[in-house]
């Protein structure tokens, strides 16, 4: 069964913020219906200050570096460097704090998306994956590129480990190409296009653009979601994302996801009296690092 295309809608152009020197909204957060297990996702020019110490909890995070180098620490004292096309899933789960500043003073373009975890997953244990762009793995066609970080795509497997499936995807399409993606029939699919343009499921996408594909079938079913460009000299590329609905009620608070009040008022409390851990002075990398 062949995937169609339901809306396609703009990033929002933010501007420039007290973390970053420029940023915008790609998933918008608050609806619900429209984008489940994904939250929100933006694309940041980080910069300094970047963004300082602060908490989560009862979600995963995605990090991609498209350009630059991103520096984290966590209260677990990991402390590392991101670079070009690396990424990092992070399981935010019972709660943790870190932070995430362009390294050696540059710059770091990223792209970032919360995936939401159902009720019975929000408080597992912290989990950080650095993954690097030469773990990803490959699959090739003629003219297409796909580096998988989580999920299964034809017989390859993504390196991420996640507390909800997910597929996820970074594909590379020469001009005149086309792609068919299989998904399963209750996923909800999302495209978003980094640079160039393409249709999805035969309708036009360009660069700044995400089209959604909502579920269509019953478990188990296949479904396929093409992707074709068209005439030009540039390659295009694209993020490919798509995973189950959850199907529960989502009560959000800055950086605390949780399905009640209730628990994102224990999640306040919990984080102002230590739960989440301090920050040690050694997740600070030496100025040159």
């Amino acid at each position: 069964m062949n995937r169609k295309v339901h809306r396609v809608l703009d990033k929002v152009e933010l501007g420039r913020t007290a973390m970053s020197a420029h940023s915008s909204m790609i998933i918008s957060p608050g609806r619900n219906d429209w984008t489940d297990p994904f939250l929100l996702m933006g694309e940041e020019l980080v910069n300094q200050p970047g963004f300082d110490w602060h908490p989560h909890r009862g979600l995963e995070t995605v990090t991609l570096i498209l350009d630059g180098a991103l520096e984290h620490g966590d209260s677990m004292g990991h402390a590392g460097v991101l670079g070009p096309l690396d990424a990092q899933w992070m399981t935010a789960g019972r709660g943790i704090i870190h932070r995430e500043v362009a390294a050696r003073s540059e710059h770091a373009h990223i792209l970032q998306l919360w995936v939401n975890l159902p009720a019975d997953r929000k408080m597992v244990p912290t989990r950080y994956q650095d993954l690097r762009a030469g773990m990803h793995a490959v699959h090739t066609e003629p003219g297409v590129l796909v580096q998988l970080i989580s999920g299964e795509t034809a017989s390859v497997r993504g390196p991420a480990v996640n507390q909800w499936p997910i597929l996820g995807m970074l594909i590379t399409l020469d001009p005149r190409t086309e792609y068919r993606q299989l998904l399963a029939g209750d996923q909800r699919a999302f495209t978003y296009v980094i640079s160039g343009r393409l249709t999805v499921a035969g309708r036009g996408v360009r660069a700044g653009q995400i089209a959604w594909s909502d579920p269509v079938t019953q478990p188990g079913e296949p479904t396929t979601l093409t992707l074709a460009t068209g005439d030009g000299d540039e390659q295009t590329k694209v993020l490919l994302f798509a995973g189950r609905p959850i199907g529960e009620s989502v009560y959000a608070s800055g950086p605390f996801v949780m399905n009640s009040r209730d628990e994102i008022e224990q999640a306040y409390r919990d984080f102002h009296s230590g739960t989440f851990g301090s920050i040690p002075r050694h997740t600070r990398l030496p100025a040159g690092a």
